[in-house]
């Protein structure tokens, strides 16, 4: 038996397999880039474009920290020598800057929050309804938005005043939410019809109201759209100066760019209290849009393709 083995053995012939590793192209490391004219052109209009649009920026900033001997000085300093914050200091001394920030506050997100809420179930009906006059609502929605706030300045102001709503938070607030509920709604809808139907139908087979299916299973899906709506909503009430300045007569009930506006006087403009109240009213929205960019661009791009 060993002998058979043995020789079994030696007439074996054993091939030794070596793998051969092929580099994988993706992994390599980059080569040098290609330099076209056409890149050079795009990197210089974007780096130009880039500075127009942040210098006015960096302008109020700088004029803030100015003292206010130096903010008219010749030549002019693109970076203060002595950068001080006297502006700061006199915006909240002569002035109630701290009211306008609150009035502007409250208004903007009370507004914001009841238009998101009213645009959310009027694009729910429109999204999953048929029903005559649809085609209409839609496009009275878009009408209002070519309409200049001007034109409907005095009938709004004249029913305002029979409601007794003139210079009164509530009444501005009433004001902004029917101007921002058209533009939520039609953004929501868009949302609404990316959702399939399935979600909704098999929270209502398990027992969910209409209602409950809205809010425990579409809304949590929806909500980057829902936070886009409200911040866009929050922004245009916060930055809206019309009819803030017609609607507002006190300082008690002003906002902030109707303050703004009472800066600039017959024969002077304050710069340094202006320059400063600009950057604290810019700062909120700077911030409520950096911390929730991710969420606006996904809702802005969520409903634009019906799958």
């Amino acid at each position: 038996m060993s002998t058979l083995t043995d020789a079994s053995t030696r007439g074996t012939s054993i091939t030794e397999t070596r793998r051969v590793t092929v580099p994988d192209p993706a992994s390599a490391p980059p080569g040098p880039r290609t330099v076209t004219v056409g890149g050079v052109v795009r990197a210089v209009g974007l780096a130009i474009w880039l500075i127009v649009t942040l210098f006015p920026l960096y302008w109020i900033a700088l004029t803030s920290f100015k003292s206010p001997g130096t903010i008219n000085s010749y030549p002019i300093e693109y970076w203060p020598s002595e950068p001080s914050l006297d502006n700061y200091a006199s915006l909240f001394q002569n002035s109630q800057f701290g009211v306008f920030l609150a009035n502007s506050a409250l208004v903007a997100l009370t507004a914001g929050a009841v238009a998101t809420l009213i645009a959310l179930l009027s694009a729910y009906v429109i999204a999953r309804f048929e029903f005559r006059g649809k085609g209409a609502v839609l496009i009275a929605f878009l009408l209002t938005q070519m309409i200049p706030a001007f034109i409907a300045l005095g009938p709004l102001y004249s029913m305002m005043t029979d409601l007794g709503l003139v210079d009164t938070k509530p009444g501005l607030i009433l004001v902004y939410i029917a101007i921002c509920i058209p533009f939520s709604t039609v953004m929501l809808r868009g949302f609404f019809e990316n959702v399939p139907d399935a979600l909704e139908e098999a929270a209502m087979i398990d027992g969910c109201s209409r209602l409950g299916a809205l809010f425990r299973v579409l809304v949590p899906v929806m909500t980057p759209g829902i936070i886009a709506a409200f911040i866009f909503n929050f922004v245009n009430c916060w930055n809206e100066l019309f009819l803030s300045v017609v609607l507002m007569n006190t300082d008690e009930n002003r906002t902030v760019p109707s303050a703004l506006n009472g800066f600039i006087s017959t024969f002077n403009i304050d710069w340094g209290s202006m320059s400063a109240a600009a950057v604290l009213t810019i700062l909120p929205t700077m911030v409520m849009f950096a911390l929730a960019s991710r969420w606006i661009v996904q809702g802005l791009t969520s409903g634009a393709v019906k799958e």
